[in-house]
């Protein structure tokens, strides 16, 4: 693919941002709907609770208040809906509760929605909720993950026996045992992978809109896609034909997964303004977002790998149990296992099985956060390498070396049925090691220690699957005035898809940047879309878009012909037009719009794609810390990344989503946690409670890439978007675990290491 000015490969600066930085965004919160009425919400203050009303009527008697639903008010509706069941190793499948839109008679988590308020303004709306009275009757209750599959737990649901959902297995279970009891070595590790909340800038809001003459709802949303919320709203919530709702997201302040969901107050918003006959608005606070949205991570994993004499690995094997919280998610479910099918890593490994099982306690639900389940297998299996390599008396590179795929064994099937089309797995660890300069490490360490510090070096390698199942189909369009119009059902959440899919079509028409417009979240303009999650929409979008761009520079070429008297063979795309190629007889773009023959049909290329298997991003992250022992605090003092992507669409674009996922992996690694009380409380309810990263926390990196060219991918990308927060939270904890194991000995200690943990950690090896 040849370089071009705005093309991919370019350090083209964001085309949006000028537009955002100077408050002309439209996120949800900005949106102008006359006469719009705003809702709150009366949420649980108990974990587990039944509950009956006692007044509701001062509420609904409160100046300014247009109305107070309860569930009696939404009884034709049907509840948020789980998608994504998991079958249990036996072939069965444990029914799934919906969520209720509103709570009837009990309550399963603390936010739980049991009635919703309907006012002019906020003030009134706020005011009216605490003016509801409840008679609140509390029950027995578990929060912890563990202690919920216990005989005497109490039950989330009473048809759940020991709270689980599912109880599902993958690989050869068999076949691994016999593996593991003929091997010379075998090697254990418990991992947490703390529960984490998603605190993306902007919290989650909608705006509900009827008319009655069309009789058809509008939805505005801050959301990661607008076709799967349409689906869902009308054939299981709503039960209406899609096109009676029509579905909007705007400007979006950041995603993570979490806001790819169906959330109880969209329906409601859309029923309220129905039977208020005006729009209905409800915008979350920091709050609510904290109770009420989905939470991340959350497993516990027993992890074994058996070894020969040498260092190779014969067999992994997995038990893996999974938080839920009350309601199974919209992907929850699915999470925990997805995770499972990259346990295996980049490594050559024979024998492989995992028990997954997934957990309902009285917490908030869980489901896809930043990487949703690669983070926590690539987490748990980079710590047990680790681990090995300190079994066997090796150093962590050399026994990965052992290990890895090799390039001549691409493609590489492995034992969870995953196809690995090309990976050079060792050359990505080998450069950036280099890099870091790990050779350098141990002057760095006695200079620490002289001055009473501890420094550590660790590093992961990982791999992940991006981009797989449905594909896209959208169409781009040249205007009129010489512009061009891109409609992809992709959901751009700050990544800059404005700014990338404008360089797939200047690579092929050769055009600013500017001169394209991208437009998404509208189920009215754009017929077809799967929004953004698992890393897809540059891969799965940029790929549909290169091939209207290709199709409609040959209809381009087509048009102009006639007028420049010469055969479609003789032209070439060049400088924003068609010219023939070797002369400078060209005719512009704009030029070509306005010919007889310009048909809108004839300026509009169609075109789709589906991915025929994931891309597998790859590669590896060195983190170099430094530990104060009087106060367990840390300090990154390096950190070095070299990644595999497949190619470069744009470098700066790319930099900004890996710095992004870095900083939430050590978000995780050394302070986020998300704390419940006995009784079901979350006591890390606030940005002053929860330890989310700033920027003194995090350093700076060195970010370079390493790639190889995708051979599933007509473009040759692999995702990126998640990449930062797989290979970041091994990272760092093997360079924690390896200052901590050459001072004290210290083989293992959970996320989040905060400065307590690892303090108390030094004082009782100390002891």
């Amino acid at each position: 693919m040849r370089p071009m000015k705005f093309g991919i490969g370019q350090a083209v600066k964001r085309v949006e941002d000028a537009r955002l930085i100077t408050g002309h965004g439209q996120y949800t919160g900005d949106v102008e709907a006359p006469g719009v009425a705003t809702a709150s919400f009366l949420r649980s203050p108990h974990a587990h609770a039944r509950f009956a009303f006692v007044d509701l009527e001062t509420a609904r008697a409160m100046p300014g208040v247009l109305a107070v639903l309860t569930a009696a008010d939404v009884v034709g509706l049907g509840g948020v809906p789980c998608l994504a069941p998991m079958a249990n190793a036996d072939g069965t499948t444990t029914p799934l509760p919906d969520c209720p839109l509103l709570c009837a008679d009990e309550v399963r988590h603390v936010g739980d929605a049991v009635a919703m308020v309907i006012a002019e303004d906020e003030l009134a709306a706020r005011d009216a909720v605490e003016a509801i009275g409840v008679d609140w009757e509390p029950l027995d209750l578990v929060v912890d993950v563990p202690a919920a599959m216990k005989g005497e737990a109490a039950q989330v649901w009473p048809d759940v026996p020991g709270n689980l959902a599912f109880d599902s297995g993958i690989g050869k279970k068999e076949a691994t045992d016999a593996v593991f009891a003929a091997a010379p070595r075998v090697v254990a590790l418990r991992l947490v992978n703390n529960r984490l909340i998603a605190n993306y800038m902007e919290p989650r809001g909608a705006i509900g809109e009827y008319d009655a003459g069309e009789d058809r709802y509008t939805l505005t949303v801050s959301s990661q896609g607008v076709h799967g919320l349409q689906d869902t709203l009308a054939t299981k919530i709503m039960k209406l034909p899609a096109e009676k709702i029509r579905v909007v997201t705007k400007d979006v302040g950041g995603g993570f997964g979490v806001k790819t969901f169906m959330y109880r107050e969209y329906p409601l918003v859309l029923a309220a303004a129905k039977m208020l006959g005006r729009p209905v608005r409800w915008l979350s606070d920091r709050s609510e977002h904290f109770l009420a949205d989905a939470h991340g991570r959350d497993n516990v994993t027993v992890a074994e790998m058996a070894l020969d004499e040498k260092g190779r690995f014969l067999g992994l094997r997995i038990d893996l149990i999974g938080g839920l919280g009350a309601y199974p998610s919209q992907y929850g479910p699915y999470i925990h296992y997805l995770g499972a099918t990259m346990a295996t890593g980049p490594y050559d490994i024979g024998a492989f099985h995992a028990r997954v099982r997934g957990v309902y306690t009285h917490t908030t639900p869980v489901d896809a956060y930043r990487g949703a389940g690669r983070p926590e297998a690539a987490y748990v299996l980079e710590r047990l390498v680790d681990a090995c390599a300190r079994e066997m008396k090796t150093t962590p590179d050399a026994i990965r070396a052992l290990n890895f795929i090799k390039p001549a064994q691409m493609p590489y099937r492995t034992p969870t049925k995953r196809t690995y089309d090309v990976g050079e797995f060792e050359g990505a660890m080998r450069q950036a090691l280099a890099r870091a300069d790990a050779a350098g490490f141990s002057a760095r360490a006695a200079q620490a220690k002289a001055q009473g510090k501890l420094r550590g070096f660790g590093f992961a390698s990982y791999i992940e699957c991006t981009a797989w199942g449905e594909g896209e189909e959208g169409s781009l369009t040249l205007n009129e005035d010489g512009s061009f119009t891109v409609l992809v059902g992709t959901q751009s959440n700050g990544q800059g898809h404005e700014t990338a899919y404008a360089q797939v079509v200047a690579q092929y028409l050769d055009v600013p940047v500017d001169s394209v417009r991208v437009v998404q979240g509208d189920t009215d303009r754009v017929a077809t879309g799967n929004g953004t999650g698992g890393s897809r929409s540059i891969p799965v979008g940029s790929a549909m878009v290169a091939r209207a761009s290709d199709k409609l520079s040959i209809q381009l070429k087509e048009l102009a012909s006639d007028r420049l008297e010469a055969a479609v063979a003789d032209l070439e795309i060049a400088d924003g037009g068609v010219r023939i190629a070797g002369t400078d007889r060209a005719i512009s773009f704009a030029d070509i719009a306005r010919l007889p023959k310009a048909t809108p049909e004839a300026r509009r290329a169609v075109e789709s794609y589906t991915p025929p298997e994931a891309t597998y991003p790859n590669g590896t992250h060195v983190c170099e810390l430094e530990v104060d022992p009087e106060t367990g605090q840390v300090t990154i003092e390096r950190y070095t990344i070299c990644d595999d992507f497949g190619v470069t669409l744009n470098p700066l674009l790319l930099a900004g989503q890996v710095h992004g996922g870095v900083v939430q992996g050590v978000g995780q690694a050394l302070s986020e946690r998300t704390v419940y009380s006995e009784d079901g409380q979350l006591l890390s309810a606030s940005l002053m409670d929860y330890g989310v990263p700033r920027a003194a926390d995090v350093g700076s990196f060195h970010f370079e890439t390493r790639n190889v060219p995708s051979t599933t991918n007509p473009l040759g990308l692999k995702g990126a978007g998640e990449a930062g927060s797989i290979g970041s939270c091994p990272a760092v904890m093997n360079a924690l675990v390896d200052a901590l194991h050459r001072n004290y000995g210290i083989a293992h200690i959970d996320m989040p290491a905060t400065p307590l943990a690892i303090f108390k950690a030094i004082r009782a090896a100390a002891r």
